[in-house]
């Protein structure tokens, strides 16, 4: 069955080429052809997933050989896909989800006149991260790569109408940039390297590399994964990129791109085994990411906006563990699949708020939409109690795991990541406490003019699907080890790993923070007045609402000193250059014009120059004599 696995890429990639061939033709049918084609690549991830699971867990990897791709002298490289519990795990994730999403955007987007190139571009990013996370080469993986970056590109820019969305878009395009040069430079080390760049040659060889080229490699990826995950430095575009529709948002942030990162430092981690230095730096950008995303989401009042910022933090706990080796791999993966469900609930919820509300954002314009919005208020509660570790929850199962994990080690290190991580799901807690508190409970702050309503079926059904995923699916993973026994033979695992503190400690701290976090926000936005409008706050709370300066930096650092340079070499260019030619061309042009003034076409005028002429070399022979 695994031989059938480029179905899985095929099919959604079949649904965009169709409907963007189509044009016109496919109004009427082809955003239920996209669903369709979604749903059926999701069944032969399921038909797979099936057939691995009657296989021995050691035999269930299989590569699947598509093409020969690059032929070059004596290098050769096939295209093909690896099958295995990670890129499984993935698969099922993004087709699932991202299936759930389709659905909710046939009722989300239905009045708007280029629905159909909507889901030409939800299908085509689909495909992308499908190709992505199959790939069994780092150069065919940068093709899913870079597919993931275009359509996050054309989705977030798809109202590109308004020129605030165009910009938002084109800083998202910028900004991976950058990442992608990471990883073209981690490409060309490890072809300079190793003669390949597929996974088995790369990973199997990193053992007998040196430390220094590993470093290199890790540090390249760890680039590339910051860009694509909005990880610290390259985060600024997460928050700006809410401008596209609402399921954009939540398949770029639940199913898809931002988890991509993730996916390639846990894949890569051969080459971090073998270079503690970029573990470390991993390890270190996550825990910044976790805390940075943790205090912007605090001070935000558009609820996609603080949605993005707990993505940020909640993907720092993912790469805070996948930097930590075997010992986090399986919880970094865990924490993603179910922070897939909740957090795609959430956008979708966002959604339903903002079908209900007008399209309005501000939070501090809700209050009392529990009452009015019974199906959204419930899911999202289950989102928001899973996000923020409810005990038995999903997130309570996964993001716990990876508290434990951070406390594992020597020296100082359990200490600070592991005090990290726990002080933060107290910040988590506070902060999507506030975002429910403010959208649903609370006196209303709501326009008269406005009525708000709960949202089709449509919308709804993928939302309650996503809420039973929140509310279950952690639960079910963890029964009997059931996803550590999945994942080990693809990631490894350490099973040796001891937290410095014991574990019924971790979990109470953890609990009792959760707790005092979530009654602070409930305290001050529930049982307290909330004023429509923002008071001005504390210089931490201003920082906070400008996402800590980080655009004010990027522009001082970055934009100003370019347009300086470019200005620059266009004066350079213009007046030095151009000028020189310029120059010599009105030199020449000048001169021409005067000799043209000798050719009037007269014959006496030639004869009288012609005996000047004769004269004036008669009287030089005479002078010379």
């Amino acid at each position: 069955m695994q031989s059938a696995a480029w179905l899985l890429v095929a099919l959604p990639l079949l649904g965009a080429a169709v409907l963007l061939l189509g044009g016109r033709r496919t109004d009427r049918w082809g955003h239920w052809f996209a669903v369709a084609l979604s749903w059926a690549s999701f069944a032969v991830g399921a038909a797979v997933f099936v057939a691995m699971l009657g296989s021995p867990a050691q035999e269930r990897a299989r590569s699947v050989h598509l093409f020969e791709w690059v032929p070059a002298g004596a290098f050769t490289l096939d295209a093909g896909l690896l099958v295995d519990q990670l890129s499984m795990t993935f698969v099922l994730l993004v087709t699932f989800v991202g299936s759930l999403i389709h659905v909710y955007s046939v009722a989300y987007m239905e009045h708007d006149p280029d629905r159909r190139r909507f889901f030409a571009y939800l299908n085509f990013f689909v495909a992308a991260m499908l190709l992505l996370v199959l790939a069994d080469s780092y150069l065919l993986l940068f093709v899913g790569w870079e597919g993931v970056g275009l359509a996050s590109y054309l989705l977030i820019g798809f109202w590109n109408h308004n020129p605030a969305y165009a910009a938002a878009a084109k800083k998202a395009f910028l900004v991976n940039r950058v990442g992608d040069f990471g990883m073209l430079i981690a490409i060309f080390a490890m072809f300079a390297a190793f003669g390949a760049v597929d996974f088995g040659t790369v990973l199997g060889g990193a053992g007998q590399a040196s430390e220094g080229l590993l470093t290199l490699i890790g540090l390249m990826l760890l680039l590339a994964a910051a860009g694509k995950s909005a990880q610290f430095p390259l985060q600024s575009w997460l928050g700006d990129a809410m401008a596209g529709p609402t399921p954009v948002s939540a398949l770029i942030h639940a199913a898809t791109m931002v988890t991509a990162g993730v996916y390639l430092v846990v894949r890569s981690g051969p080459i971090y085994e073998g270079a503690p230095t970029a573990q470390l730096v991993v390890v270190v950008v996550g825990a910044i990411t976790l805390v940075y995303g943790a205090v912007v989401g605090m001070a935000k009042d558009d609820i996609k906006k603080a949605l993005a910022a707990s993505t940020m933090s909640q993907i720092g706990y993912m790469m805070l563990a996948a930097g930590l080796g075997p010992v986090g791999y399986v919880y970094a993966i865990f924490h993603l699949v179910t922070h897939g469900f909740f957090k795609a609930g959430m956008f979708l919820g966002a959604g339903s708020v903002m079908h209900g509300m007008d399209d309005q954002v501000d939070m501090r314009r809700f209050g009392e939409l529990a009452g009015q919005m019974r199906t959204t208020w419930l899911t999202f509660g289950a989102g928001w109690l899973a996000i923020i570790g409810f005990p038995f929850l999903s997130g309570f199962w996964s993001k716990d795991r990876i508290i434990e994990a951070a406390f594992v080690g020597e020296g100082w290190r359990p200490w600070v990541f592991g005090t990290v991580t726990l002080l933060t799901a107290g910040l988590t807690a506070f902060y999507m406490s506030r975002l429910f508190f403010m959208t649903f409970h609370g006196r209303r702050r709501w326009d008269p003019q406005q009525h708000p309503h709960e949202s089709p079926a449509l919308m709804t059904v993928p939302m309650v699907v996503l809420a039973i995923g929140s509310v279950a699916l952690g639960g079910l993973l963890v029964v009997g080890g059931a996803f550590t026994s999945w994942l080990e033979p693809a990631v490894g695992y350490d099973h040796e790993a001891h937290p410095v503190l014991p574990v019924p400690v971790i979990t109470g701290l953890t609990l009792l923070l959760v707790a005092v976090g979530t009654f602070l926000a409930w305290r001050q936005y529930a049982a307290s007045e909330v004023p429509v409008t923002a008071p001005r706050g504390s210089l931490a709370t201003r920082a906070a609402r400008r996402d800590l300066f980080q655009d004010d930096v990027n522009e001082a650092v970055f934009m100003r000193p370019g347009q300086y340079l470019t200005r620059s070499l266009v004066f350079v260019d213009s007046r030095g250059v151009d000028g020189a030619v310029d120059g010599v061309a009105s030199a020449v042009g000048g001169v021409a014009n005067r000799l043209r003034r000798l050719q009037t076409g007269f014959v006496r005028s030639y004869a009288a120059s012609m005996l000047g002429g004769v004269v004036l070399v008669l009287l030089m022979l005479l002078v010379v004599r």
